[in-house]
């Protein structure tokens, strides 16, 4: 019953695994058939785990749900992606973000980050309204912290917070980053991810700037394992499985890669309809210069002239998809305060 709260309670999968001090560790070859060790940390409810030794429920989105991976969703696109936080940024911190991205899941998501110094340089990319920045200058001197984002719009609203006066704010691609190689101690990226047509370059980006040592912090969704979020999520942006985040940072070159889990305390760790921020990924570079993984050119050039019709098309209904993943936070809240304590949502 714990596991089934926990994971969710439809679609899930028995793996073998060991509990250990910082969470869980899974053969690799259960995921991908190589001989190799994973490591997940559960951000919430680690204690309902107790007594559980051989074997462990982890939700199926994370090893066997099919789904097209190669084609970018309809807002998974830079231009539609700018067009989308057009309008959004007028309403961001205070009606769409507070229903899948809370304070205290930002603290929880950047504990992993080891923000351990006040003098560290930290990349903030994607950062939009500065509203995962706002964490980071608790722990780092926003004289130190650059934000950068493809919207002037989004922005435009961090630049008003009085917290991050001192921060670098910069437009910039987060697949082509305009930052020296072996720069930064941390790279952050949360709230991003899902709208890259090429995740695996983002991230190969996230090693290149990095020192020595340092971390990447990726804050993001996880792919929903409910057919008709599924569906949604098909069409909205990219929710990607976790075993996808491991396979690239991997790819990229990162070491010690972890996953912590997290989401807002009403959907009791229900996972089963997707989260729009429900991992934070890192990762450590073990050596400096750029990343050993060679790409070919860009999916996408922003400068490509596109069909206005076909934009106006994709644009729609992808607004149209996130209008469902709007409604989830509501109906997930609504059934916390429905349902007694203690049973499953």
């Amino acid at each position: 019953m714990a596991s089934s709260m926990l994971h969710g309670a439809e679609n899930i999968a028995n793996i073998r695994g060991r509990v250990y001090p910082n969470g869980l560790e899974f053969n690799r070859s259960d995921l991908h058939g190589r001989k190799s060790f994973l490591k997940i940390n559960l951000a919430s409810g680690n204690s309902n785990l107790r007594g559980i030794s051989k074997r462990l429920v982890v939700p199926k989105c994370s090893v066997s749900v099919p789904r097209p991976a190669s084609q970018p969703r309809f807002i998974q696109h830079k231009k539609e992606a700018f067009w989308f936080y057009r309008f959004l940024s007028i309403a961001y911190d205070n009606v769409f973000n507070p229903g899948h991205y809370t304070e205290d899941m930002r603290d929880e998501a950047l504990e992993p980050a080891d923000l351990n110094s006040r003098d560290m340089i930290v990349v903030d990319v994607g950062g939009g309204t500065g509203f995962t920045t706002l964490g980071i200058v608790k722990h780092v001197d926003a004289k130190n912290v650059t934000v950068l984002d493809q919207s002037p719009h989004q922005l435009a609203k961090a630049k008003q917070k009085e917290p991050l006066k001192e921060c670098k704010i910069i437009e910039g691609d987060a697949e082509d980053l305009p930052f020296e190689t072996d720069y930064a101690d941390r790279y952050i990226s949360a709230g991003s991810i899902e709208y890259w047509p090429d995740p695996q370059r983002g991230i190969k980006e996230a090693y290149r700037v990095l020192k020595i040592g340092g971390k990447a912090c990726i804050i993001g969704p996880v792919y929903p394992t409910y057919w008709l979020s599924r569906f949604f999520a098909d069409m909205f942006m990219l929710f990607p499985k976790e075993e996808e985040y491991i396979e690239w940072f991997e790819k990229a070159g990162f070491k010690d890669v972890k996953i912590t889990r997290i989401g807002p305390k009403w959907y009791r760790g229900v996972r089963r309809h997707g989260l729009i921020i429900g991992c934070s990924v890192t990762g450590v570079k073990p050596v400096s210069g750029n990343s050993p993984l060679q790409l070919g050119p860009k999916v996408e050039e922003l400068r490509k002239p596109v069909n206005p019709l076909v934009f106006l098309a994709r644009f729609l209904v992808g607004v149209m998809a996130g209008g469902y993943y709007a409604m989830i936070p509501i109906y997930m809240w609504l059934k916390d305060q429905i349902v007694p304590k203690g049973q499953p949502i």
